[in-house]
């Protein structure tokens, strides 16, 4: 099954210019322009894919096929990376939208807030206005879909599905305790070493080591991951988490009460990032919300390392949202 997703179904790579930043976005399926597409068989709904941190879109491409795979082929499915943590090789083109309303910059776009509407640009530019929206979101990416929610009511978003959710005490976790000291305040003191060590490096050393990274990993990716060692995009990241830290504290309850029958949440049991405790203080506070315990013991990265099993799951539960499409 896995070699069959592998060599049929097409990805296609655009980086586009999204709020002034070099952004990647991996369609899979045969739609690449939405919003032009002025085809019979236009699909209705969009599968769109907010990643965790590090935002390295390529990494979610097994997944993405698997869930095309699953959905029968029917809808296209995007994973977008997060602001500042991909850049354009040189001989690949950067697309610009001339009547993008969204165009200026945004303060601090490599921020939390700023990654929020970093993709609400990009839905309001790159998705028709009528078509119907699944979001699904992995690790911070679930934070970024609840405020997608929040702060875009007028879109038409059908369910948002939560995998392994960073939504509440981030910086309380087993591995919250031991990141915000690095994340907060001990990077800085490697930005610097990190700028020396790694930009020198010649492209071919670094996909080398890329693949042995891959390898160890148990992981796969047929698009370059050289972002993976790329000093700008790894500092973004950083800066990025120590805003999690800080900022993902109070799990946002009104948000959730008000959507509550568009959400689904899976947590995992062996979760260092959001562990089983968060999973029974929600499900305590929402009995009647679509709240799901994995029973394996895997890790917080299994949308990554069992993509086809993911898929199969998350197209069960849109089978009946998908059914009336």
């Amino acid at each position: 099954m896995d070699s069959e997703i592998e060599e049929e179904i097409p990805v296609h790579e655009e980086y586009i210019l999204c709020c002034g930043v070099e952004t990647q976005v991996l369609k899979c399926g045969p739609w690449t322009d939405l919003v032009n597409d002025q085809s019979a068989n236009k699909p209705k709904l969009l599968i769109f894919i907010i990643t965790g941190n590090p935002g390295f879109s390529a990494l979610y491409v097994p997944f993405a096929k698997a869930l095309y795979s699953s959905t029968k082929r029917r809808f296209p499915v995007w994973v977008i990376s997060h602001a500042g943590h991909a850049f354009a090789p040189k001989d690949k083109k950067i697309l610009t939208t001339s009547d993008d309303p969204n165009v200026q910059e945004i303060k601090d776009i490599y921020g939390l807030q700023g990654q929020v509407e970093h993709k609400l640009a990009f839905l309001r530019t790159h998705v028709p206005k009528e078509m119907k929206l699944v979001v699904i979101g992995h690790s911070i990416g679930c934070y970024i879909s609840l405020q997608i929610l929040k702060h875009a009511p007028e879109l038409p978003i059908i369910r948002s599905i939560l995998l392994f959710p960073t939504i509440e005490r981030m910086s309380e976790s087993p591995k919250g305790k031991i990141a915000t000291p690095v994340l907060c305040w001990l990077r800085y003191a490697l930005y610097v070493p990190g700028y020396l060590l790694l930009k020198p490096w010649p492209e071919k050393i670094k996909s080398l080591i890329i693949r042995m990274l891959l390898r160890m990993m148990n992981l796969q990716s047929e698009f370059s991951l050289l972002n993976v060692l790329e000093p700008f995009c790894l500092v973004n990241a950083a800066y990025l988490g120590s805003q999690e830290m800080m900022e993902v504290v109070k799990r946002d309850n009104e948000t959730i009460k008000e959507h509550l029958s568009k959400l689904t949440f899976y947590y995992g049991t062996m979760d260092s990032w959001c562990p089983t405790e968060y999973y029974e203080d929600i499900k305590k506070d929402f009995p009647e919300g679509d709240i799901r315990l994995c029973e394996k013991k895997i890790p917080h990265a299994f949308v990554l390392h069992f993509y086809q099993e993911m898929a199969d799951m998350v197209a069960e539960w849109l089978k009946d949202d998908l059914s009336e499409i």
